[in-house]
C-alpha cells in the first residue's frame, strides 16, 4: 500500500484543519443570521454538522433525489430547502383562505353593479327607498299640473327645514292637510285649518311655515288669473323647455342659477314667500324645469327625451 511522506501527511492534516475551520465559521454565520429570521435552534448532532430541531422530516424525505442530495448539497442548500419546508406550508394556509372570500365577494360586487343602474352619485347604497324612488320616477321629469307644481313648490321650501327623505316620507300626510295642494282650496283656509295643521305633531310644520304655503297658494291664484296657469307663468322663464344641463360630477351641480335668481326676483315681487334662489333652483329641478341628473346616470337620458316633447298645460 502507498504511504504519504511525512511532509505530504502535513499539508493534507493542515488543509483538513483549515476546512474544518471555514466550515464552523459558515455554520455559525448562518445559524446567527438564520434566528433573525424564524425562531428556530439549530443542534450540532453527530451525522450532520448541523440539523433544524424543529423539522419532523429529514430533508433526504422531502427530496426527489435523497442520495444526491445528501452528498452533493452545501449546507446553505440544506438551509434554504429547510426554509421553504417551513414557510410554504404557512403561506398556503393563511392566503388561500383569505383569497378565495376576496374573489368571491368580488364576483357578487360585480354581480350587484350589473344589476343595479347608474344614478347620479348623491344616490348611494344607503339612501332611503323613498328618496331613491323619488329620483328614478319623479326628480327631473318636466311637470305642467298646476297642483303638482305647487306641491313641488311648498316641499323645497320646506327643505330649509328637513331633507328631501324626512319631507318625502310624509308628503301622503302633506297632501291631506293640504287639500292634494289644490291652490284654490288652500289659498281658502283659515284660522282654524292653519292651527290643526300647525299642531299636527306627525306633520311636524311650524305655525309660520303653513302660513307660507297658504299665503303662496292665494299669489298662485293671482297668477292663473293673469297668465292662465300657474305652469305657463313657470314655464314662460324657460321658454317653455327646460335646461338641459351635461355635469358629469356632482361638485358641478349649483345650488343656485341665473335663471332662478330671475324667478326669484319676480315671485318676491308678486308676493311668494320663501321662494329665495336656492328654493327656486330646488323647485326647478325637482319639476324638470332644469335637468341635473348627471349625464351617466340612467335618469339623464329619460329626462332629455321627455324635455324635447312640446311643452303643454294638463
Amino acid at each position: 500500500m502507498y504511504k504519504a511522506s511525512p511532509n505530504r501527511r502535513a499539508i493534507l492534516e493542515k488543509s483538513k484543519s483549515v476546512r474544518e475551520k471555514e466550515t464552523k465559521q459558515t455554520s455559525n454565520f448562518f445559524a446567527k443570521h438564520l434566528k433573525r429570521i424564524y425562531p428556530i435552534t439549530l443542534q450540532r448532532s453527530t451525522s450532520s454538522s448541523f440539523s433544524l430541531s424543529s423539522i419532523s422530516l429529514s430533508l433526504s424525505q422531502n427530496s426527489t433525489d435523497s442520495s444526491a442530495t445528501d452528498s452533493t448539497s452545501t449546507l446553505e442548500q440544506r438551509i434554504s430547502l429547510a426554509l421553504g419546508l417551513i414557510s410554504s406550508p404557512r403561506r398556503r394556509e393563511t392566503f388561500v383562505p383569505k383569497t378565495i372570500p376576496q374573489q368571491q365577494d368580488r364576483r357578487l360586487y360585480e354581480d350587484f353593479k350589473s344589476d343595479e343602474p347608474k344614478r347620479c352619485n348623491w344616490i348611494t347604497k344607503k339612501s332611503d327607498e323613498v328618496y331613491v324612488t323619488f329620483h328614478d320616477q319623479q326628480w327631473g321629469v318636466p311637470v305642467y299640473d298646476d297642483n303638482l307644481l305647487f306641491e313641488f313648490l311648498a316641499m323645497s321650501g320646506m327643505l330649509m327645514d328637513y331633507n328631501w327623505t324626512e319631507i318625502l316620507k310624509r308628503k301622503e300626510l302633506f297632501r291631506e292637510a293640504f287639500c292634494e295642494f289644490d291652490p284654490n282650496l288652500v289659498a281658502n283656509m283659515g284660522e282654524k285649518e292653519i292651527t290643526e295643521i300647525a299642531s299636527n305633531k306627525a306633520i311636524m310644520l311650524q305655525e309660520s311655515r303653513v302660513r307660507c304655503i297658504v299665503d303662496n297658494a292665494r299669489c298662485i291664484t293671482k297668477v292663473v288669473k293673469e297668465f292662465g296657469s300657474f305652469s305657463s307663468y313657470m314655464w314662460g322663464f324657460m321658454d317653455y323647455k327646460p335646461i338641459i344641463n351635461k355635469f358629469k360630477y356632482s361638485r358641478n351641480v349649483p345650488l343656485r342659477s341665473p335663471k332662478a335668481e330671475i324667478i326669484s326676483k319676480d315671485m318676491i315681487k308678486r308676493g311668494f314667500r320663501f321662494v329665495g334662489p336656492v328654493i327656486v333652483h330646488s323647485f326647478m329641478q325637482a319639476a324638470g324645469l332644469t335637468i341635473d341628473h348627471l349625464v351617466d346616470c340612467f335618469r339623464h337620458g329619460d329626462c332629455v327625451s321627455l324635455a324635447e316633447r312640446p311643452w303643454r298645460h294638463i
